[in-house]
């Protein structure tokens, strides 16, 4: 037989094993090949201008060749580990270890290239379709075209083409080193079954499940108040990130071991066949492959919060920019609002208007701040300066000459700086007035920006206020000491107001700021970002959902006489299955909810960060991830019922 006969044989001999592993190198390089295409696209232009698309397309590129580069490799080590035996035959038969390496070179070579260039045809085939996308989410106007681009085919085929050299490097040194004795027992090679649980193992799964449980309870605590200085919080952060990624190591070495044999425990040692098939096989097998499941359930998290977090501040863009500009339009200078509201007076525009004076004061709120016991030894007045407002200016509050309630608050500012009810002051010049803090209203009435970078505004009496007014100290008063708003009536006409904004160029000034155009930033920039996170998270769950599912062909080619011998005691097929769907569930099911379990603990602790609402785009998300990666799980069964149907 020659060369190529072998080599051919082999090929469609193998080529039903690789199915997968061809799936997501296809899948792998379109999604590549689209990514670079997009970097070379005129439509980018619009985007990259304003939010640096074209820089963050390329980051997002790198770290999926990261991706696509471990995946490869891990599933290229674990398909010529179970070609082992095929090439100490191929030793026996008098093949020197250099024409081996060059038959399976060769088979690579068709399989790889050849899944190389499928995948570049459908990415070209379906960049239209991305860049469709991408511009909906981002909210630009430009027609997208489909365009090949020769710099990404010359980019991606050099990427793969890097990849495969150093695929080929790592199977040349595998062949080099492996005796011809230890080729055949490579697959057989598995853990040593013990079915008693050692003192150490019981230690190291509470210890699993103590860190975990710890790290979770810190993350519930980072941003309640009780860690105020950046030092403690970045420390904080770092234990927390050891503690479950170390917690998470130890409950697959020893948690779910322990846990399993209480389970046994209270059964008396007899199991049923369901459970002989899953909670006996996992036992034994997620204590050797703790560290890959680690890592797994890491990136699954951290790929999970990403994805949350991006689409939090993507869903809460209209929110976002309500809170930033609580006005359609703030114009913080009386001459220029005239001019744009006389300019909507001419275009029958019905528009309203809030205006008034940005008055600083001296606040000492020492004695109603909630823990910074550092900052009030450091200080002996914890003073502002605090914007303060009338509340006849102020909808829907009236307060007494003796107390004052604060407004203008947000969730990123409240997890430093926590108020609760007590006394504080408010100084001028020469006279200082005490009053009792009633609470924090959730009201906006100007920009975060011109009440010291988010801090709450004070609203008082008017009589207090007036009072404070004539003592004001004009050396902490701000750039902008008035704030006119302009409200919409008909928002039909908001953009048509919009434009009359540009045309007057109130743009160019400081401070001078619209609703609308803040919106649409914020949806551009995170729409990328949602974009972005979403592509790298979907290439994240391919090929980690390819590996668990490569891992449990390898468990099955192993227990593949064990069901020989259950269907010839009388186990019927049916039987069989129903264990290995238990077997699935857990195999597929442990990583996905504690990674779940982490990125929620994550996403919970600061997620106010990112946007204004959590539950709704956090599920999504969840729920989107869970439906893809059960695809690997169901694959698995359906496998595993073939292995079934040959076992006798």
């Amino acid at each position: 037989m020659s060369f190529k006969q072998l080599i051919l044989r082999n090929l469609k001999k193998n080529i039903k094993n690789y199915y997968l592993y061809v799936f997501a190198l296809i899948f792998s390089v379109a999604l590549y090949f689209s990514f670079v295409t997009l970097q070379y696209d005129p439509a980018m232009d619009a985007a990259s201008g304003s939010i640096k698309g074209e820089a963050a397309m390329r980051t997002a590129s790198v770290m999926l060749i990261v991706i696509v580069t471990v995946f490869l490799i891990y599933a290229n080590n674990l398909f010529i580990k179970r070609r082992s035996k095929e090439i100490g035959l191929f030793q026996l038969v008098g093949m020197t270890k250099g024409n081996i390496f060059q038959v399976l070179s060769l088979e690579n070579i068709m399989l790889y290239f050849g899944s190389m260039f499928v995948g570049i045809f459908l990415g070209f085939a379906s960049s239209k379709l991305i860049m469709m996308i991408l511009l909906k989410l981002i909210g630009i106007d430009e027609v997208a075209e489909l365009r090949f681009s020769s710099e990404a085919l010359v980019q991606t085929v050099i990427v793969f083409g890097a990849i495969y050299l150093l695929i080929m490097l790592m199977n040349g040194l595998y062949i080099k080193r492996q005796r011809l004795l230890t080729l055949f027992h490579a697959t057989s090679i598995s853990e040593e079954k013990r079915h008693k649980v050692s003192v150490v193992e019981i230690i190291i799964g509470l210890l699993g499940l103590g860190l975990i449980v710890f790290g979770y309870y810190l993350s519930t605590q980072l941003f309640n108040g009780n860690f105020k200085m950046m030092e403690q919080m970045f420390t904080v952060m770092l234990i927390i990130l050891a503690s479950v990624i170390l917690g998470t190591y130890f409950f697959y070495k020893g948690s779910i071991r322990f846990i399993f044999h209480v389970i046994r425990k209270k059964n008396n040692g007899y199991l049923s066949i369901y459970k002989v098939l899953s909670l006996s096989s996992i036992m034994f097998r997620m204590r050797s492959n703790s560290f890959l499941l680690t890592v797994i359930t890491t990136v699954s998290a951290l790929a999970i919060g990403l994805m949350a977090l991006s689409y939090i501040s993507y869903y809460s863009a209209e929110k976002s920019a309500e809170e930033s500009v609580p006005n359609h339009f703030s114009i913080p200078n009386v001459e220029r609002a005239t001019q744009f509201t006389n300019e909507l007076e001419e275009n029958d525009i019905e528009f309203s208007r809030v205006e008034f004076d940005i008055l600083s004061v001296n606040a000492d709120y020492r004695e109603i701040m909630v823990g910074q016991e550092e900052l009030k030894a450091e200080y002996e007045m914890v003073t502002g300066p605090m914007v303060v407002v009338s509340d006849a200016l102020v909808e829907g509050i009236d307060v007494t000459k003796d107390d004052s309630v604060f407004v203008n608050s947000n969730k990123a500012m409240d997890a430093f700086l926590t108020f609760e009810p007590g006394k504080f002051t408010l100084a001028g010049k020469e006279h200082v007035f005490e009053l009792n803090f009633k609470g924090v209203k959730d009201k906006r009435i100007i920009p975060l920006w011109l009440s010291n970078g988010g801090f709450p505004v004070a609203v008082v009496d008017n009589e207090v206020y007036q009072q404070l007014e004539k003592d004001k100290d004009d050396k902490i008063q701000g750039e902008y000491p008035v704030y006119v708003g302009v409200d919409i009536i008909d928002n039909g006409e908001l953009e048509r107001a919009n434009e009359i904004f540009h045309e007057l160029d109130l743009g160019k000034w400081a401070a001078h700021e619209s609703r609308l155009d803040n919106f649409q930033h914020n949806k551009q920039f995170m729409g990328l970002t949602m974009f972005i996170s979403g592509f790298l998270g979907l290439a994240f769950l391919i090929t980690s959902g390819c590996i668990l599912y490569f891992k449990q062909m390898d468990e099955g080619e192993e227990e593949k006489g064990n069901y020989t011998i259950l269907r010839k005691v009388g186990f019927t097929r049916a039987d069989l299955l129903n264990g290995i769907k238990v077997k699935q569930i857990f195999n597929f099911g442990i990583p996905l909810v504690v990674g779940l379990c982490h990125s929620y603990f994550a996403v919970k602790s600061g997620w106010f960060f990112f946007g204004t609402e959590m539950w709704t785009p956090m599920i999504i998300v969840m729920v989107f991830y869970t439906l893809l990666y059960s695809v690997f799980g169901i694959l698995s069964v359906l496998y595993y019922k073939k292995i079934i149907r040959e076992a006798l």
